[in-house]
């Protein structure tokens, strides 16, 4: 792969990972960022055990589809933000478009866009 998309599957997959450490250590305030409300000890649970499940295999997994012959592993995280992305999407049609809707719908496109960009790369012959 080429250098500039190297780096760009590398900050896709930092992202995703940070995000997931945030909400494993930081649910209440991770909560607060991407508009969720916990209801007592179960719901932080389900913020600390589900969101970091998503964010942590993306992010994994786009760290290690940086691998020339890993690439099919991308598919993991492109999976991941094209079933949110369809979730989003289907929101707006029945919920209609919030303030803040288009942002994180916007991000995603550009994570599964690089990803995808990655999973195309030609393999680099070898030095």
């Amino acid at each position: 792969m080429h250098k500039v998309l190297r780096i760009a599957i590398a900050l896709v997959g930092l992202l995703n990972l940070g995000l997931g450490l945030a909400f494993l250590y930081a649910p209440v305030r991770m909560a607060a960022e991407f508009s969720i409300t916990a209801i007592g000890s179960q719901g932080l649970a389900t913020i600390r055990a589900d969101f970091p499940g998503f964010f942590i295999t993306a992010g994994l997994f786009a760290l290690l589809g940086l691998e020339t012959n890993k690439r099919g592993a991308l598919w993991v995280p492109v999976t991941l933000l094209g079933i949110a992305f369809v979730g989003r999407t289907l929101s707006l049609l029945l919920d209609g478009v919030g303030p803040d809707a288009l942002p994180p719908m916007i991000a995603e496109a550009m994570m599964i866009a690089i990803l995808i960009a990655g999973i195309r790369a030609k393999p680099q012959s070898a030095p």
